[in-house]
């Protein structure tokens, strides 16, 4: 029993030493120095009861172990290598019990241990080790400079160990760059190798999704579907994937790449079904992941069997009430697809054009369209059915509005007494009620009395009657001679808290009085008025400025002296002249003071058989000579100029047997600034890309101008303006059309100026566009009110288009071949600015003459290019030597052409007719007739020439 007891205790004496005891490592101490190449030695024994002892280092080398008797491990290298530097340890495999020492490899040569390693990739916000790691314990003063010595970014920290090289604490993307470690050993700076951080990013968010498609997308079967989703990361650890209607299998594919100039990665994934069907209906979803969370996008994929047109709001017709002379609007909107072909809106079943009387305008998102009708200052008769309507190949709509126009009541007509009767007419809406009201004091409005005497008549007859705007009506009232005691009656016409009315005097008031007193008076006073008439007359004739051709043909030019040659003395052949008897007059295209243009139809013009439409220029019957002379010289002038496909070319003339005729091509789609102004809601940038509008309803109203009434626009007179035009263009405007009209004016100038011509009034409202888009430059002259166009501003004694012409034309009156480069580049700014008037909101005063002789310039317009305003800034040249020639303007509009516009030009400049030779006089050619001729000469004799010296 006492034996027991001693076991016993013995093993409880020994039980510590069996657990806590450490394996020991000889020799001795927390590292060692062994030199390169020399011999490395390390045991291991272990005191505990049962033990198996290991060996393993911190780069996981294998080593070569010895086991000895009594339990001791021992290492054994004998020519150490700088790999063999590191921490070695000893372990006890069965307790887990452990010792460890690091051993210096010590290299005289080099202080640091030479990595084969030397850029670091760490991620943002963890610790940065880079393994300076010393050979000789030695070493003090350890740390870290950039490669270049420059400062170490600015909030850096870092701590050294032996072991482990240089800790960089909590890296962030500012921390990426080159590094030295550098130490101190025996009062000598040392260094080590260079090492390069690259630190990879982490993302702070979930990531952004993007689909190349929003919300909901109609197709209709067999349409292609293609979908986009993509995602950026700060690095590539991110992933894309879709879930889609398990009835749908489109192919799916994935692209990769870094983005340029950063450190971030995009990753797109795409769906491709090349003919959709029903079953492809769904939602369809993109999902991101990556290490902070996940992202989702959806888009509904809605497939019809065909296409649709559904109209918001009420079904039925809509009834707008308006006041006369107020400005309201109709509106309509719309979900469709595919895009509709065609939106219209119509009056009692005649379409509607777009004009400043009836402003329209489209917007359009994605597959919701709104249409709105603007009816600017109602008149009375616009009342009545507006239609609209959209369709396409698959359904069509159409939405009806009931528009009530109420007017005012007014008295349109008054008569009497006669016979005993009086009579009065009203007008209004809704009908108006006629009343009659008497009273005994002479022209008072006897309704307003508290005792005048109200007069019932049932003689009430409707005139006139709309069942949506101003009817007339008429009442007849009988006045007796029981009504001598009155002297005043009254006429009331009411409607809706409106009134108007009408006074008659029915009793016949006679003053005593002096015949030849009053007489005499009333004679001097209606000869001196006579006489002032008379004298105002003459004055204003005077002051009338008076017309002058705006062409102008170049004799010789001395220095910067031009001769000019008077057109009156230039030839004229009789073989333009055509039979008057064979013209048949139309409606008229222009009209100005002294003369108009007028479309007319010319039977035999061409060949025998042939009916050609033309436009005939003449003279008012209230011309003077002055006029008349001035358009003899233009129809001399274009008689020497010759034919070009870029100019309104004469036809012929009708000189003898009554008033000068010119004859000229017509010119079916009006001029160019009006022709830009209509189309300004169908303009599509082709900037903007296919299937686009581009909005541009909120943009200034071009059509007014703030120092006038306005620009006329060249079409029929105001009582035709409701009726449509014989040609009308339906194509939408774009960007390649406003190259192409620069392109062709430059083409058209450079003609001119070949010919030794001066235009003096090239702009915008002075090209008139044909089929086909063809510009033409003309000169309007005599067949426009310059008066009332607020282009044309009164200095002297003429008015002048001051916005379009040079510093020199107007400070100093010179017209040159570079006057007329500066006015195409302000006709460049109408075109890209679709008809803007130019210098908005500037008015011709002493500010704007001060700002054109210190160089102000025109800003870009919203739609030109950086090159065309540049080419536009070349032509504004306060220099005029240094303006381009319009050869010049033609090669640099030309380069920016499409392929396609310049072979259509290449084959209209080819068509028989428009040959740079002019036509044979008597076969009339242009784009209407097709023979040519050579030119004829200048002048015949010259010593008859007028000269004017500028």
């Amino acid at each position: 029993m006492r034996c027991q007891w001693v076991v016993c205790a013995s093993f409880l004496v020994l039980l510590p030493l069996t657990v806590w005891s450490k394996p020991v490592i000889s020799p001795s101490g927390p590292h060692i120095v062994v030199p390169k190449k020399g011999k490395l030695e390390l045991s291991c024994h272990d005191n505990a009861t049962v033990s198996q002892l290991k060996w393993g280092n911190d780069r996981n080398r294998k080593l070569e172990i010895k086991v000895e008797e009594g339990g001791v491990a021992s290492v054994r290298v004998s020519a150490v290598q700088a790999y063999h530097m590191g921490r070695y340890t000893c372990v006890n495999i069965i307790t887990k019990e452990q010792s460890s020492i690091y051993v210096f490899v010590k290299d005289s040569e080099n202080a640091f241990h030479r990595t084969m390693v030397n850029n670091i990739l760490v991620r943002a916000g963890e610790d940065c080790v880079i393994p300076c790691l010393v050979t000789n314990p030695e070493i003090t003063s350890l740390t870290l400079e950039t490669c270049d010595r420059q400062p170490l970014p600015s909030g850096m920290s870092f701590h050294s160990n032996f072991e482990r090289g240089i800790i960089i604490n909590d890296t962030t993307e500012e921390y990426e760059g080159c590094y030295v470690c550098t130490a101190q050993l025996s009062g000598n700076k040392v260094t080590s190798s260079l090492y390069t951080v690259d630190v990879q990013l982490a993302p702070e968010l979930p990531p952004v999704i993007t689909l190349s498609q929003k919300d909901v997308i109609i197709l209709k079967a067999g349409e292609q579907f293609e979908l986009t989703c993509s995602s950026t990361n700060v690095n590539p650890e991110f992933s894309l994937k879709w879930d889609f209607p398990l009835t749908a299998h489109p192919n799916v594919s994935q692209t990769s790449h870094i983005l340029p100039g950063s450190r971030g990665y995009k990753r797109s994934t795409s769906l491709l079904i090349a003919t959709v069907k029903k079953s492809d209906s769904g939602t369809y979803r993109c999902h991101a992941l990556n290490e902070k969370g996940s992202s989702d996008a959806t888009l509904h994929l809605d497939v019809r069997s065909q296409g649709f047109i559904k109209m918001l709001g009420s079904p039925g017709p809509v009834q707008a009430d308006v006041r006369e002379g107020e400005s309201f609007s109709l509106k309509v909107e719309f979900d469709a697809y595919p895009p509709p072909h065609s939106l219209s809106w119509s009056y009692n079943n005649k379409r509607l054009l777009n004009t400043t009387e009836h402003v329209i305008t489209v917007h359009h998102r994605k597959y919701r369209y709104t249409s709105e009708l603007r009816l600017v200052r109602v008149l009375g008769s616009e009342g009545g059915i507006y239609e609209f309507s959209a369709n396409h190949e698959d359904a069509s709509v159409a939405h009806l509005f009931h528009v009530y126009v109420n007017s005012k009541p007014v008295i349109v007509a008054h008569e009497g007494p006669v016979d005993g009767q009086v009579r009065c007419i009203a007008a209004g809406y809704p009908v108006p009620k006629i009343s009659w009201y008497v009273c005994e004091l002479p022209h008072t409005r006897c309704s307003l009395l508290p005792n005048a005497t109200h007069w019932e008549t049932t003689e009430v007859t409707i005139l006139s009657e709309s069942p949506f705007g101003r009817s007339e009506v008429e009442s007849r009232l009988n006045v007796t001679k029981e009504h001598a005691q009155f002297h005043t009656l009254e006429c009331v016409a009411s409607t809706e808290g409106e009134e108007a009315y009408t006074l008659f005097s029915i009793s016949e008031r006679v003053v005593p009085h002096k015949l030849f007193t009053p007489l005499l008076t009333g004679m001097l006073a209606i000869g001196a008025f006579l006489v002032l008439f008379l004298v105002v007359l003459l004055y204003k004739y005077m002051q009338k400025p008076k017309f002058q051709i705006q062409w102008k043909v170049i004799e010789s030019i001395n220095g910067n002296n031009y001769i000019y040659i008077d057109p009156l003395q230039l030839p004229y052949d009789i073989k333009w002249e055509f039979p008057r008897q064979k013209l048949r007059f139309g409606k008229t295209l222009g009209s100005g003071a002294f003369g108009k243009v007028v479309r007319a139809t010319a039977y035999g013009l061409c060949s025998v058989d042939t009916v050609t439409t033309v436009a005939v220029k003449m003279l008012k019957p209230n011309a003077h000579s002055t006029e008349k002379e001035a358009l003899m010289s233009e129809l001399k002038v274009l008689s020497y100029l010759g034919n070009h496909v870029n100019i309104v070319n004469l036809l012929g003339a009708c000189t003898v047997g009554g008033p000068i005729l010119v004859i000229t091509e017509y010119c079916c789609y009006g001029d160019l600034l009006n022709f830009l102004r209509r189309k300004r809601q169908s303009f599509l940038n082709s900037q903007v890309g296919d299937g686009y509008y581009r909005n541009i309803s909120n943009q200034t109203e071009p059509t007014r101008d703030v120092t006038g009434p306005g620009y006329m626009p060249m079409h029929p007179s105001e009582k035709e303006r409701s009726s449509q035009s014989d040609e009308i263009d339906e194509l939408s405007l774009d960007a390649e059309d406003l190259l192409s009209f620069s392109y062709q004016v430059a083409k058209g100038m450079e003609y001119i100026t070949s010919k030794n011509c001066i235009h003096r009034d090239l702009a915008a409202r002075n090209v008139l566009l044909t089929h086909g888009r063809v510009a033409k430059i003309c000169d309007f002259g005599l067949a426009r009110d310059i008066t009332t166009d607020a282009s044309y501003v009164l200095r002297g004694n003429a008015r002048l288009p001051v916005k379009w012409m040079s510093p020199e034309s107007i400070f100093d009156c010179i017209y040159t071949f570079e006057s007329d480069v500066w006015s195409y580049g302000i006709l460049l700014w109408e075109i890209f600015s679709l008809g803007n008037s130019p210098y908005p909101g500037m008015q011709v005063c002493s500010v704007f003459y001060k700002m054109i002789q210190e160089g102000h310039r025109m800003s870009r317009p919203e739609f030109a290019s950086i090159e065309m305003y540049e080419m536009m800034l070349s032509c504004w040249n306060h220099d005029p030597l240094k303006r381009p020639s319009f050869r010049k303007l033609v090669e640099r509009t030309e380069l920016l052409l499409s392929e396609n516009t310049k072979n259509v030009y290449l084959m209209l400049s080819n068509v028989p007719g428009t040959s740079k030779k002019q036509r044979v006089p008597s076969r009339r050619l242009s784009s209407v007739c097709s023979t040519t001729a050579p030119t004829q000469p200048l002048l015949q004799n010259t010593a008859d020439v007028f000269m004017d010296y500028v």
